[in-house]
């Protein structure tokens, strides 16, 4: 009897736990709607783009080049030519997020990029020469980036940087008139997923000189494969995923700033450099681990400015001291990257 009893309750309590774990499985939850008011934000990627980083360290090496049309004094116009045997490039830059929620995202970072000429004459008496050639030239600074959706379907992004160019022998040499400001206004619509398009203005020193110019952004992934980053007139990029942790892009870049230096030999005992560099190029992003990538790059490295003036900003003729018509070098880059989730 007191086995029949025990049966009978063991039955009865494995159906009453199977009618329970059924109906918590097969739940309809279609029948809840989202609680009313709450609005939908867009994201800041589309499907596939490549990551974004929050630390990376690189190097560049730039193969010779000529280097004519250098000046020795205002009283001296003969121009000297003189050959760069290679110039080596260090860079390194930090993102970090301060805010980041669905609603909205600011980040801080600070940037890091210098370059060493090495010249084939290593004894030259011309001034600018021998002052590129004993020091780097080298632009640091800081910058704020803001991205904010207004909905599920428009956003805004704000861009700002400050930043100190020049050749520095000692950190005395460092001068108020080594700083650029640098900003971008842009306002988007993000159509689905996979397509994200905004135009705006920036005021920039990419071309080596002040300008403001009219910005188109296009991030748009065609499908599994294939997608495309543009950032016009900055940079654009065709992308091919080979996975999720594999991509090669094709595509340019410019990029420059305008750097001050101590030129004796010029009338006001200063220069500045309004230096441009336009970049086609090929690179390959791969994941080695977690959030670690590695990047490698190679190009052409095409002189798109490089006047030395006499004033801050200078666009005149009557502003130049002398202006170089360098050779253009294959470039190549590696740098480290730790990326955002």
């Amino acid at each position: 009897m007191k086995k029949i009893i025990t049966l009978l309750l063991l039955a009865v309590s494995t159906g009453v736990y199977a009618q329970t774990d059924t109906t918590e499985v097969f739940e309809d939850y279609s029948q809840y709607a989202d609680p009313e008011g709450v609005t939908r934000f867009c994201t800041q990627k589309v499907l596939n783009q490549t990551p974004q980083r929050i630390i990376s360290i690189g190097y560049d090496y730039n193969a010779g080049f000529h280097m004519p049309g250098i000046r020795f004094s205002e009283s001296n116009t003969i121009p000297q030519e003189f050959h760069v045997n290679r110039v080596n490039m260090l860079r390194a830059q930090v993102n970090v997020p301060v805010i980041a929620t669905n609603k909205f995202i600011w980040q801080l970072g600070a940037n890091y990029w210098s370059s060493q000429f090495e010249f084939e004459n290593n004894k030259t008496n011309n001034p600018f020469v021998s002052s590129l050639q004993s020091n780097a030239l080298v632009s640091t600074g800081i910058n704020t980036t803001i991205f904010k959706p207004l909905n599920e379907r428009n956003f805004l992004i704000l861009q700002a940087s400050a930043d100190i160019n020049g050749v520095f022998p000692k950190l005395g040499d460092i001068d108020s008139k080594a700083l650029t400001l640098s900003a971008t206004g842009i306002y988007g619509w993000k159509t689905s997923e996979s397509n994200m398009i905004g135009t705006g203005i920036a005021r920039t020193y990419r071309a080596g000189r002040l300008i403001y110019v009219p910005v188109v952004l296009w991030n748009k992934t065609f499908n599994d494969r294939w997608g495309m980053e543009l950032l016009l007139p900055a940079k654009g990029f065709l992308r091919y995923n080979f996975s999720t942790s594999s991509m090669l892009q094709l595509g340019f870049e410019l990029e420059g700033n305008q750097f001050y230096t101590k030129l004796p030999q010029s009338k006001n005992g200063e220069g500045f450099i309004q230096r441009g560099e336009f970049k086609p190029r090929i690179m390959w992003d791969k994941k080695i681990t977690g959030f670690l990538w590695f990047n490698v790059q190679a190009g052409l490295r095409y002189n798109y400015r490089f006047d030395v003036m006499n004033k801050y900003d200078g666009k005149e003729d009557a502003d130049r001291f002398f202006t170089s018509p360098m050779g253009n070098p294959m470039y190549i880059n590696f740098s480290l990257n730790f990326v955002s989730p």
